[in-house]
């Protein structure tokens, strides 16, 4: 009992000296987060994420047997599944570098449509450390060019106008001067993968031994900051046939521009981005079959995709927003294969998000939040437009573009925000 006791003393002491070595760091752990419930109803069924909070575009004409729309019709939800919870850790000395952490999740999984009960998610944890003009950070976190979000208070931060990701990532940042940093980072795939012959997963980069490459600059001066950067994508949809090993790649270029202006309670925003596949980012875009070859190898081109933002914000205690959207798929730059029966793609992989028959998309929303102290209430209508291609009138094989029979159809969501942040 003696050498018991003698032990278990023993051993809090060393944990008392580790502890108290550690808080000689200066270690400090901030909670934050948020409980957050959304009351939205939509006059449409829409392409949207678990329990419909996070819609895209709204989906097109789908027609019973006495000619209605069945896509056509009212619903509401009402949850507070996205309330989040995490933690910062700061203070963490250690060579000259300063050592810093994030772990975030939130409740947003574990739902079959509107039913079940909501699971604790991971979305984001990576470390940090910095050190004169150097900045590291691995882990999971936004995406480079998912970062810079419009101040609408909706779920889907303005997809899918703007590129929307965080998955697994080493980024490094160097402090070029007082107003200008330079960027790199390479990326992998989790939650938001490319799409291929298997349906969306991340085992194309997998197999193409290759990580996403991202390469930006960023400028700011007093409030205004313009960042510009290029993604480049190389992966692999087939390992093999079947029977034998094959030589599928595809490699994408994407670059983007961001710019905001704030001045006292005004922000203005813009984001632009010329895709190629562009589908891991949650964009309206894929990639196709264009050849094969005698080997047994596919040959594939990209769709091109134009997405955009723009969001204007006012105000502290009364806060007005207004957002603006607008995509354009161009379709692919080859022409691509014919199916078994006349006018059907061989293989055109697109986003899990969208639909390969959408030509062009907008939406505008405008949005007013009420502050009270760490207490939110906001009241937000989004109309969002799609314009869907016949798929019954076939694909332009010149460009993977469903561009006879052009329709538009849209979803008018009003959306209440009730918030308490802490």
């Amino acid at each position: 009992m003696k050498k018991t006791f003698i032990v278990l003393a023993s051993a809090l002491a060393f944990c008392a000296g580790a502890f108290a070595q550690e808080n000689s760091s200066e270690k400090k752990f901030n909670w934050y987060g948020f409980i957050r419930t959304y009351a939205p109803l939509d006059t449409r069924e829409c392409i949207a994420g678990t329990e419909d909070m996070f819609t895209y575009v709204p989906k097109d004409i789908s027609k019973s047997a006495s000619g209605e729309d069945l896509n056509a019709g009212t619903s509401f939800r009402f949850a507070a599944l996205t309330s989040r919870l995490g933690l910062d850790v700061k203070g963490y000395r250690i060579n000259g570098w300063n050592i810093g952490a994030k772990i975030e999740a939130d409740f947003y999984a574990g739902l079959s449509g509107s039913t079940g009960t909501a699971q604790l998610r991971l979305r984001q944890a990576f470390f940090t450390m910095d050190k004169d003009i150097w900045s590291i950070k691995i882990g999971q976190a936004w995406h480079p060019m998912a970062a810079d979000m419009p101040d609408v208070f909706s779920l889907n931060t303005g997809a899918p106008f703007g590129p929307f990701s965080r998955t697994p990532l080493a980024s490094l940042d160097i402090k070029l001067s007082r107003h200008f940093t330079l960027s790199a980072a390479a990326i992998w795939q989790m939650q938001y993968t490319s799409a291929g012959p298997e349906g969306a997963s991340a085992n194309y980069i997998k197999y193409g031994c290759t990580p996403e490459i991202y390469l930006g600059i960023t400028g700011q001066y007093k409030g205004g900051l313009v960042r510009a950067g290029l993604d480049l994508l190389s992966i692999k949809p087939r390992k093999d046939n079947g029977n034998v090993k094959v030589a599928d790649r595809i490699t994408t270029l994407s670059p983007f521009i961001y710019a905001q202006y704030k001045y006292k309670g005004f922000t203005a925003k813009a984001k632009t981005i010329f895709a190629s596949g562009g589908e891991h980012l949650n964009l309206n875009g894929g990639y196709a079959l264009t050849a094969t070859g005698e080997d047994g190898t596919w040959y594939y081109t990209p769709t091109r995709n134009w997405s955009s933002w723009v969001s204007l914000s006012y105000g502290t205690k009364l806060q007005g927003v207004l957002f603006a959207g607008y995509a354009r798929n161009f379709g692919t730059r080859q022409a691509i294969l014919e199916g078994e029966a006349r006018f059907t793609p061989a293989g055109l992989y697109f986003s899990k998000n969208s639909a390969s028959n959408i030509v062009r998309a907008w939406r505008i929303t405008p949005t007013v939040i009420y502050n009270l102290g760490k207490v939110q209430f906001g009241l937000e209508y989004e109309l969002t437009a799609a314009q869907y291609g016949d798929t019954s009138m076939g694909i332009n094989l010149a460009n993977a573009l469903y561009d006879l029979g052009l329709h538009w159809v849209n979803n008018h969501r009003f959306q209440l925000l009730f918030k308490y942040s802490f």
